[in-house]
């Protein structure tokens, strides 16, 4: 098939590079010029494990470029996946959305058949509004071509996109008609299917089921991707609720969340305590859905309380420093983790950084180090008043404690031994759990977990 996407981001890329493994004609769209050259130098302009290698098996056979054309806006499937921030009152912001449907609609030649498809994360309604606006676009222009407009939000997650866009749980299609449900089957087929040859380095996983198709109305799709977050946003807040109760009366959060996720009802996953979550989806997902119920009358205090206990583990992580130092003042604190998680150098939303602004209004000095995320941070947060450092071990160098704040592989298995020789004080602020808290103990360390 003739695929076009307009927006290269993570979910873009990582799509139309996937498409294009598949044997599909993808073209990709962005509106800046050094983004689209370094794609068509094979390299991908953030980080994600396996885009790189994947993008220089792919990018000679895609076409890249800022504007969109007719040939492109004919193609039998074209993927809208621009940004949608939240604005002020927590709704997400269509103006890219609007942008690239009115696009679209002035390109679209005479005769074409093409399914638009929404795959950015939109409001319930949005694909109403896109048809909407490529209908008056046509009709402005005098053009009869066939355009359906169909739904389908990813879930892909950032450090894992690769992997989730071959190996997904399920494909949601929301459409009016058969006819885009239809497409969209066949462009997905060998990932439906599992019939195509696994990238390097991304083996199908023993014993998978195959992924659902599901289909449903536009409306009910653009609903699902909110629930489908504020879910598993709201499992890790309760996760961290249960971890206040669990620093109170002495019990340790990660065995009680273990025994509960254990209950297959339940399930393991996302039921971490810690620092809270970050990162471009949950919040805004969580926000947009409360607006929706705003615009509804409609309150929502799960999905409200879900986003005040995840501010709220932000605080618990400096008051566990606090505790432990008793004065901050004057104090170092190597920071170990900028990234909102491993395996990205994406900074939105990130606990690390309210972490680290907190701890240098209450007088601290801040070593920080992460393994891709900090010529990111200096760039984007030139205000953020800390220090950088090239390995952990630099950054614990007379330093008071380490914070732990993403849990990159570097600092699981970092020698802890070297660590404390370094150290002038020896306190951890586990703020992921993820950290052994006997042989820490052993080697003299002050252990201050989230809940344990």
């Amino acid at each position: 098939m003739r695929v076009t996407v307009v927006g290269t981001g993570y979910v873009g890329l990582t799509t139309g590079v996937a498409l294009a493994y598949l044997g599909h004609e993808v073209t990709c769209i962005d509106k800046n010029p050094a983004v689209v050259e370094s794609l068509r130098e094979g390299r991908p302009p953030f980080h994600e494990p396996g885009l790189p290698e994947l993008l220089r098996a792919t990018y000679r056979s895609m076409q890249f470029g800022t504007q969109l054309t007719p040939e492109a806006a004919g193609a039998d499937v074209l993927l809208i996946c621009v940004g949608t921030p939240t604005q002020a009152n927590g709704d997400a912001d269509l103006r890219y959305v609007e942008a690239a449907a009115t696009e679209i609609a002035s390109m679209i030649p005479e005769g074409a058949d093409t399914v638009v498809v929404n795959k950015s994360t939109v409001p319930v309604g949005s694909a109403r509004r896109v048809a909407s606006i490529i209908q008056d676009g046509l009709a402005r222009r005098g053009v009869q071509a066939q355009v359906a407009v169909a739904s389908n939000p990813e879930f892909l997650r950032e450090g894992s996109a690769i992997y989730d866009m071959f190996y997904p749980d399920r494909i949601v299609v929301g459409a009016t008609s058969s006819g885009p449900i239809d497409r969209l089957r066949r462009l997905y087929e060998a990932i439906l299917e599992q019939t195509f040859t696994p990238p390097s380095g991304i083996p199908r996983p023993d014993s998978r089921e195959l992924p659902v198709f599901v289909t449903t109305t536009p409306t009910s799709a653009e609903l699902c991707k909110y629930a489908s977050n504020a879910f598993l946003a709201m499992k890790i807040s309760f996760a961290n609720e249960i971890a206040g109760i669990a620093d109170r009366v002495g019990a340790d959060v990660t065995e009680v969340m273990r025994a509960v996720g254990l209950d297959k009802r339940i399930g393991l996953r996302y039921l971490g305590a810690g620092a809270g979550w970050g990162g471009s989806c949950f919040g805004k997902d969580v926000r947009a859905l409360l607006a929706l119920g705003d615009q509804y009358g409609y309150e929502m205090p799960l999905a409200r309380g879900t986003l005040e206990v995840n501010m709220r583990q932000r605080r618990v992580v400096v008051e566990k420093l606090q505790q432990a130092l008793k004065v901050v003042r004057g104090s170092t604190v190597a920071l170990w983790g900028l990234t909102f998680k491993p395996n990205t150098d994406d900074l939105r939303d990130a606990p690390a950084l309210d972490v680290a602004r907190r701890l240098v209004e209450l007088g601290a000095r801040v070593r920080a180090h992460d393994p891709v995320g900090m010529e990111r941070c200096r760039r984007e947060h030139p205000d953020l008043a800390i220090e950088y450092a090239e390995t952990p071990l630099d950054a614990a160098q007379d330093a008071d404690a380490v914070v732990l704040m993403t849990e990159w592989e570097t600092f699981l298995h970092v020698d802890w031994g070297a660590v404390a020789e370094r150290m002038r004080e020896r306190v951890v602020i586990d703020g992921r759990n993820v950290l052994d808290r006997e042989m820490l103990t052993r080697l003299g360390f002050r252990y201050w977990g989230i809940g344990r």
